[in-house]
């Protein structure tokens, strides 16, 4: 196989799509490190509008062939790769905005293939008992035409809408469940650690995927990399992608974010796939 020949991932169906099992995330590329501003900056800096069409167009020679993201930016950016001649599905991240009334339809104009509730605000609607407001949401995006998801951090979340029977298509499913209260924390832990937002615990991913065998449609985990946390062992990157593999049904996937400033982290990601992904 020649530089030039595009490479395969295992797929899953989805609708009326195939899926890789690896999905390209957007929060490096929108400079969201969820580790310091120092970070952010560093990542914005990096991901001009050419770099992330060389992304685009290295994961989809990877055999990644779907771009979680959101409105914005990045959905140009999508329009853009498409014009060059790239095939890549587009998921994206939606909430009810009163500042953008036009967000589902300019997504769905823009190619978009599914929408998910966003899940910062599903996890707001779910503590303050107002998880109606995301299936209200859902129908909405129902009438689009795109396939329906919501997304959260909550294992509860899923199992809820699961037991409920929504009319949903798919999951998106982060397996950290990283913004507990001050009051949970304390509970779990005895005291509060510092960031007070920013909490990963090793035993959450396990409590998610459960989750997401909860139910037979497709489920992407994101996050499976604890938002940069596993990355300074090749070892611990390594782990996470066989505990997701081994963990989730044969139709989930994951959603990875790249920065492949000092490593190829497309090529060694993908290549986890072809791995564990049996």
């Amino acid at each position: 196989m020649t530089s030039t020949e595009n490479k395969t991932l295992p797929t899953i169906p989805f609708g009326p799509h195939q899926l890789s099992r690896l999905i390209l995330g957007a929060n490096p590329i929108n400079g969201g490190s969820h580790l310091s501003r120092f970070v952010n900056m560093q990542m914005k800096r990096y991901f001009t509008d050419e770099q992330i069409q060389a992304l685009l167009h290295q994961c989809e020679r990877e055999g990644i062939n779907a771009w979680q993201s959101s409105p914005g930016p990045n959905l140009e950016a999508y329009k853009a790769f498409r014009v060059a001649g790239g095939q890549m599905h587009y998921i994206a991240l939606a909430s009810e905005s009163p500042t953008y009334p036009t967000m589902l339809q300019d997504l769905v104009a823009g190619g978009t293939i599914a929408i998910a509730h966003h899940g910062e605000v599903t996890d707001v609607f779910w503590r303050d008992g107002k998880i109606e407001q995301v299936r209200e949401y859902c129908r909405r995006i129902r009438d689009t035409g795109a396939m329906v998801g919501v997304s959260t951090h909550i294992p509860d979340v899923v199992e809820r809408i699961v037991s409920e029977d929504w009319d949903v298509d798919f999951f998106m499913c982060c397996v950290y469940e990283r913004h507990r209260t001050r009051e949970q924390l304390q509970e779990l832990l005895g005291h509060v650690p510092i960031p007070l937002k920013e909490v990963y615990l090793e035993s959450d991913p396990p409590r998610m995927y459960r989750a997401m065998r909860s139910t037979d449609k497709p489920c992407l985990a994101f996050k499976i990399l604890a938002a940069g946390r596993l990355c300074d062992q090749q070892e611990l990157v390594e782990a996470a992608f066989q505990q997701a593999f081994s963990s989730m049904k044969p139709n989930d996937a994951v959603i990875v974010g790249m920065y492949p400033e000092y490593e190829d982290q497309v090529s060694i990601n993908a290549g986890y796939v072809r791995r564990f992904a049996v």
